[in-house]
C-alpha cells in the first residue's frame, strides 16, 4: 500500500489512485474513472453470483450497490461532465450520451430497488434479468466513457478539488 501523500502506481509506472495530497489536487483523475469502473464492474458480477445462493444479506448488498453506482453517475454528471462540456466543448456530444445512458441506468435501478422492497420472497428471476440488462449496459457504457474521457480527465491534472468531487466517489481500497 502506498504511504499517505504517495501515489499508487500500477506495474507500468502509471499513477493509479492517490491515496492521499496534502494540497487536494487532482491527480490522474481518468486512471481513476477505471478503478471506479473496474469496483463496480466486480461488484455486480459479485452480486450476480450472489443470485444463485441468495442470503439475507444479499438485499443489502444489491441496495449498496445500487447506491454507490448511482452515486457515481451522479457525481460525473454535476461533477466531472460539467468541466468537461466547459473546458472541451467538443466532448458535449459524447457527455450528452453518456448522460442519456445515466438515465437509463437509473431507470434499471429504480426497478431493481422496486424488486427488493418488502418482506416478500425475492424474485430472483426478476432481478436477475434486470441485473444483467444492467451489466451488459454498463459494460458499454464504461468502455465508451473510458475510451472518450480518460485523457480529456487526465488533463484536469493539478487543478484544485478531489476526484470524488467529479466522479461521485472513489474506489475503495482492497
Amino acid at each position: 500500500m502506498a504511504a499517505e501523500g504517495m501515489e499508487a502506481r500500477d506495474s507500468m509506472g502509471r499513477t493509479l489512485h492517490p491515496t492521499g495530497s496534502p494540497t487536494d489536487r487532482l491527480a490522474a483523475v481518468g486512471n481513476q474513472m477505471i478503478e471506479i469502473h473496474l469496483w463496480l464492474r466486480a461488484e455486480l458480477a459479485r452480486l450476480r453470483a450472489d443470485l444463485d445462493t441468495p442470503s439475507r444479506d444479499l438485499r443489502a448488498h444489491c441496495l449498496t450497490f445500487c447506491a454507490a453506482l448511482g452515486r457515481h453517475h451522479t457525481g460525473e454528471d454535476a461533477g466531472a461532465f460539467r468541466l468537461l462540456a466547459d473546458e472541451v466543448p467538443e466532448l458535449r456530444p459524447v457527455l450528452a450520451n453518456l448522460v442519456a445512458d445515466h438515465d437509463v441506468v437509473a431507470g434499471i435501478l429504480g426497478r431493481v430497488e422496486e424488486l427488493l422492497a418488502g418482506d416478500r420472497p425475492l424474485p430472483t428471476a426478476q432481478v436477475r434479468a434486470e441485473l444483467d440488462g444492467l451489466a451488459a449496459l454498463l459494460e458499454s457504457h464504461f468502455r465508451y466513457e473510458e475510451k472518450r474521457l480518460v485523457s480529456a480527465l487526465n488533463a484536469l491534472t493539478g487543478r484544485p478539488g478531489t476526484a470524488e468531487q467529479l466522479l461521485g466517489l472513489t474506489a475503495p481500497a482492497d
